[in-house]
């Protein structure tokens, strides 16, 4: 049996407003930026364009496609996709259309470039861990392992137009490339648009194309992990993404342990390897936020390896004691 899983409009109807709501938006000479809240996160777009016509459109066009977005791929959403599809899990099939199709190939291209360290079906995991319990929980080691027995892409079943959960309590989650999935396509809406110059941070996952007014190239700070209102250094990019990896700025104390929100699915723990922050600068911010967690969840030397053996990628990881960076990662830097 096959459930087909319409594109929830009511949900959609409920997002599109709640995004519309929260956007402000100023020009000067030509130059535009849109902020507005998405995705639990904040998220900005800045662009050029000498024709207020065009602008509106886009905007209007943006705001559109992330609250689609979200509705359709959160999963805290009741009635989004994936919600349909994880409340499937152990029963039925689950219709999904093209464009799902395509971003669950690319799920499973991640799964195997970051050797199963990037795996959307985590989320019996993620759910276990709560980092916002106060006072926060450990889970037992039990109840790891069993979580463990949920997880693992290779298991899910898939067909031209649709996929199946095997398990009951298996789930996914799409936060590991949502948000920067999401920022390529923005980017692909304004090139549309012939939008040439544009800059789309959600939640600073950012991707850029073109030059910013007055300066050849975009420039992008990188926080430092160690002082967060800081940034340690700043990159110049010029049609590339840029992504940071880090726990930060979410994690708990446990009985004298650092325990961070960033989980190695292999293991069913935090990471906890001695890295603090890893930064990721490739063509598109797809690939650059998955690399820069799968680097972040294997360490040094494991994830800097990685960062050099995909091409068109350069990235820097940083310990408590020193900062490894890939042979062009430097070129980036302007400060």
């Amino acid at each position: 049996m096959v459930l087909t899983a319409p594109h929830p409009a009511d949900g959609a109807a409920v997002v599109r407003e709640r995004v519309t709501r929260s956007a402000r938006q100023t020009a000067t000479a030509g130059f535009y930026q849109l902020t507005f809240q998405a995705m639990s996160t904040a998220c900005r777009v800045s662009f050029r364009t000498g024709q207020p016509a065009v602008a509106r459109a886009f905007q209007a066009d943006l705001l559109r496609w992330v609250a689609d977005f979200e509705a359709k791929y959160s999963r805290f959403l009741p009635d989004s996709l994936v919600s349909r599809i994880n409340a499937a899990a152990g029963r039925d099939w689950v219709a999904v259309d093209p464009e799902t199709d395509q971003l669950f190939n690319l799920c499973q291209e991640m799964f195997f470039v970051t050797r199963g360290v990037f795996d959307p079906t985590a989320l019996p995991l993620l759910q276990l861990w709560n980092w916002k319990a106060q006072p926060p929980v450990v889970p037992a080691d039990a109840a790891v392992q069993a979580a463990r027995e949920l997880v693992g892409w290779r298991r899910v079943q898939r067909r031209p137009g649709a996929i199946h959960l095997p398990r009951a309590g298996m789930g996914l989650d799409l936060g590991g490339l949502g948000k920067e999935y999401a920022v390529d396509r923005v980017v692909g809406l304004a090139l549309e648009r012939e939008i040439n110059d544009v800059l789309v941070d959600f939640g600073q996952d950012v991707r850029v194309h073109g030059q910013p007014p007055e300066r050849g190239a975009w420039h992008i700070g990188l926080q430092d992990p160690r002082q967060p209102a800081r940034c340690w250094t700043g990159v110049a990019v010029t049609n590339h993404a840029v992504a940071t990896s880090g726990n930060y700025l979410r994690h708990f104390t446990h009985q004298g342990r650092r325990y961070g929100h960033l989980l190695d699915p292999r293991t069913g723990y935090p990471a906890d390897n001695g890295t603090l922050a890893v930064s990721v600068i490739a063509p598109n911010c797809t690939f650059a936020g998955i690399l820069s967690t799968a680097a972040f969840v294997l360490g040094a030397p494991e994830g800097l390896n990685l960062m050099r053996l995909c091409p068109g990628a350069e990235g820097c990881l940083s310990t408590e004691t020193q900062r490894h960076a890939t042979p062009g990662f430097h070129a980036y830097i302007t400060s």
